[in-house]
């Protein structure tokens, strides 16, 4: 028995030999269209650009591998100051409320019901 999928009900219905080698939504000998252009604007390509490049700001990667590279005994976390801290001290505080908090939860799913 031969079985296709029917739009209609959404389950696989019996079918004839033919239609369950045809399903719906393929259409045989129909030629592929190519799809319409969203975005109409000319690309370029590297070469027509030329050498230059245009940056937005300042290059500060010498001034960044200056200061985390600098051996003063600092984690490289905590290399830029105080929103460092607080981005540290405020992850570690969440992680040990959010253990705590699971734990609470398996203790409280532990016990048994009291009925």
């Amino acid at each position: 028995m031969y079985y296709k999928f029917s739009g209609f009900t959404q389950k696989l219905t019996g079918s004839a030999p033919a239609a369950a080698y045809s399903p719906q939504g393929l259409r045989p000998g129909v030629p592929a269209e190519s799809p319409t252009l969203v975005f109409a604007t000319p690309t370029k390509v590297v070469s027509e650009a030329g050498s230059t490049v245009e940056y937005l700001g300042a290059n500060r990667v010498p001034e960044l591998q200056r200061l985390f590279q600098a051996p003063d005994g600092i984690p490289i976390h905590l290399k830029r100051g105080v929103p460092d801290r607080l981005l540290y001290r405020t992850t570690m505080a969440l992680t040990v409320g959010g253990a705590l908090y699971c734990l609470v939860a398996l203790y409280f799913a532990a016990q048994p019901n009291n009925k």
